[in-house]
């Protein structure tokens, strides 16, 4: 009796799909070191805090922080005191935590401790001043003193403008770009050290021709004997 002749055999094919999340398998994400994402988001809250405080503790050491009216002969005469008038020291550690904020990236350990430490004290001597000056009315009087040409004169009906709750909120951000980078820096990049590059020799040296005064004189440029 005959029997059919057997079926080939398929060879088995697995219906497993490849894990995406297996290393090198398809279809892989790699992601990045969170640990340096964070140092990275860090960088960015610093400079962001660094630029925009500077900026405002800057802005309104121009603008007025008092205001007031000197009495002479009878009439009042408006006067007025800025930023800088009443105290110079807000804007000063501006421009210092600014240059810090910048000279980070220029050193490595124990120099960039110190440099963010610079910032964060920049940030909190400017907050802490515009906050203690801000009702200080010295300059309103010199401002009086001047308007009316007495030397005793003093100001009336003070007020103080929002001004100084400005430069205070930009020592706050100066100081939070400190703290930051105190926390954060260390992971940051840093500027790569000047290197002199010297162009490279293309070609080999040329054997010396002693009845060529140009090759004389070129070998004795490489500081080479030219008799050897």
């Amino acid at each position: 009796m005959n029997t059919p002749p057997a079926a080939p055999e398929h060879p088995a094919t697995s219906t497993e799909q490849p894990d995406p999340a297996e290393p090198g398998g398809p279809g892989v994400v790699r992601r990045g070191d969170p640990a340096r994402r964070t140092a990275y988001r860090a960088l960015a809250v610093a400079l962001a805090c660094g630029v925009v405080g500077a900026s405002l503790v800057l802005l309104a050491a121009g603008k007025t922080w008092a205001r007031g009216t000197a009495s002479s002969a009878g009439h009042a005469m408006p006067v007025h005191a800025s930023g800088s008038q009443m105290t110079a020291l807000p804007g000063a550690l501006a421009l210092v935590g600014l240059a810090s904020l910048v000279a980070i990236f220029a050193v490595r350990r124990i120099g960039r401790y110190t440099v963010a430490a610079l910032l964060t004290l920049s940030g909190l001597g400017a907050a802490a001043t515009a906050l203690a000056r801000r009702g200080d009315h010295g300059a309103l009087d010199s401002a009086a003193a001047t308007a009316t040409s007495l030397t005793h004169a003093t100001a009336a009906h003070t007020a103080t403008t929002g001004w100084p709750y400005v430069s205070v909120l930009g020592g706050v951000l100066l100081l939070l770009a400190g703290l930051t980078a105190l926390r954060y820096g260390s992971r940051w990049p840093a500027m790569s050290s000047s290197t002199r590059y010297e162009r490279p020799s293309t070609a080999a040296a040329r054997p010396v021709d002693p009845d060529r005064p140009e090759d004389l004189w070129k070998a004795l440029d490489r500081g080479e004997d030219p008799t050897d």
